[in-house]
């Protein structure tokens, strides 16, 4: 199993199997919350060890749609753990366990500050890949 939780320990989480995909995320909205390096993990995988009552939800005003989640007490950014969909990013940072991940993808390359650069040869994409 791949143990996972926040910084203070109210949340924990196991994933059943390695995520699919590691990528980064360069919206301002991601940068902002800390969340910019994300693994997408399906919602099976996912099994809560303890704190689902502890993450809080941000929901965005439109045009965005996406919400994102925090832990209550320290505020680490979870990705969007609490999702329906069959398939999420979680923040990376979440993750305890070692992953045996490179970075695949870059998105929203559009939005990168200046100051940022990518040092990688994962694949850009100016917005969110198809």
């Amino acid at each position: 199993m791949i143990k996972g939780s926040c910084c203070c320990g109210a949340v924990k989480f196991e994933l059943k199997n390695k995520p699919s995909m590691l990528g980064t995320c360069h919206c301002s909205r991601c940068r902002k919350v800390g969340a910019s390096a994300i693994i997408f993990v399906k919602k099976d995988d996912l099994v809560w060890v303890q704190g689902k009552d502890q993450v809080a939800t941000y929901k965005p005003e439109a045009p965005y749609k996406y919400e994102r989640n925090f832990c209550k007490n320290c505020g680490t950014s979870l990705g969007e753990i609490l999702s329906n969909d069959d398939s999420f990013p979680i923040a990376a940072n979440a993750i305890d366990s070692e992953l045996d991940l490179k970075n695949q993808m870059h998105e929203f390359v559009a939005e990168k500050p200046s100051w940022y650069e990518i040092c990688d040869e994962a694949a850009r994409n100016m917005e969110h890949p198809a």
